[in-house]
């Protein structure tokens, strides 16, 4: 059983690998504020990544190898992440007075109660949680484990583009990360979330309550619908669609027969997932709406959203409050920024205490 890599290291880039691209972003403080440094961001080949496994490790690393030449940052040391789905959490109650080591032999122990996989095959970590407990003696830990395998396939992409692994992590642990920054900027009692992250083959929901992920859920739909759906409309390749969909070089016609019936859809999607979580736990209502992902900027989804499911919508943007280096492209950030909460989340791992 390894421990996951997660010492803090100062100069960390943030890599991203998604089903579609990859997502490189470094970042700094200056004067007490965040600054972005670097950012690439390249399409993966297709059938490389899918359904966030990887398939083609030596595709993929191409793919980072490109994003890190396009970004050109300074620090040759990455952070990566493993899906959420692919981890498994829990919090134990332990005595506050344990040293780390007493408290590794300890989880090892107990390991097998909830980690349904050979040991000898799990990569673990832990974490002792700041909140007070009623007795001062115990503490919360929280414990992620996934199979090593989802480590080393990303160790070795990430070093197949020349960099060096430091730090594994977690997809919703990054989202967390990036939602501090954003949460300031929502209105005020807004306490619980749901990001809404619409990708090119899943939608993923999660929940945040006090800027922790409470809940995810992921499910096989994405911005791939409306290119599949242009493609048959119009008799297009997979490739033409694709390219007519981002240049926006489309028939009259497209917004009310394709466009508008994929929004209606992902709106049922999302309705689904929030009736999940809803019947899965003690909430029947969230505060807020943030919506992520490749497809976040479709024009209309924010307000179709608003509109059906009567939730306020934003668009997520983990750079509001950053400056930006003079080699950065600030219109294409901002304008990919829902998509780079992730990527964000692992850059801000430079800055772990």
């Amino acid at each position: 059983m390894l421990r996951l890599k997660r010492k803090p290291t100062k100069g960390l880039i943030g890599v991203d690998i998604s089903s579609t691209s990859v997502k490189i972003l470094e970042l700094s403080v200056k004067n007490g504020r965040y600054w972005v440094e670097s950012y690439g961001l390249c399409p993966l080949s297709s059938g490389s990544v899918v359904e966030k496994n990887i398939l083609n490790a030596e595709a993929a690393g191409d793919t980072v190898e490109r994003a890190v030449n396009l970004a050109n940052p300074r620090s040759a040391s990455a952070a990566f992440a493993v899906p959420t789905s692919s981890v498994i959490t829990k919090v134990v109650e332990m005595d506050a007075d344990m040293r780390d080591d007493e408290r590794e032999v300890q989880i090892r122990m107990d390991a097998e109660q909830y980690i349904p996989f050979p040991l000898d095959e799990v990569s673990l970590d832990f974490q002792v949680l700041p909140e007070k407990l009623a007795n001062p003696s115990r503490v919360n830990v929280l414990i992620v484990a996934t199979q090593t395998q989802n480590v080393e396939t990303r160790s070795e992409v990430v070093e197949l583009a020349g960099l060096t692994p430091k730090v594994a992590d977690v997809e919703s642990l990054a989202l967390e990360r990036s939602f501090a920054l954003i949460s300031d900027t929502l209105p005020m009692g807004v306490n619980t979330v749901a990001v809404v992250d619409v990708g090119h083959t899943m939608t993923t929901l999660s929940v945040l309550q006090a800027g922790k992920v409470i809940y995810t859920r992921e499910q096989v739909f994405g911005g791939k619908q409306l290119t599949t759906d242009i493609q048959n409309r119009y008799g297009l390749s997979f490739e033409e669609a694709g390219r007519a969909k981002k240049d926006k070089n489309l028939p009259d016609d497209y917004e009310i027969e394709v466009l508008e019936p994929f929004l209606e859809a992902v709106v049922q999607q999302v309705a689904r997932s929030l009736q999940f979580f809803f019947s899965s736990s003690q909430f029947n209502d969230v505060d807020h709406i943030l919506l992520a992902g490749g497809n976040a900027n479709i024009a209309g989804l924010a307000k179709l959203l608003q509109q059906k499911l009567g939730y306020r919508v934003t668009v997520a943007n983990p750079f509001l409050q950053m400056g930006f280096s003079p080699q950065i492209n600030v219109e294409k950030i901002e304008k990919d920024a829902s998509s780079l909460m992730v990527a964000c989340g692992l850059a801000l791992r430079s800055f772990d205490k």
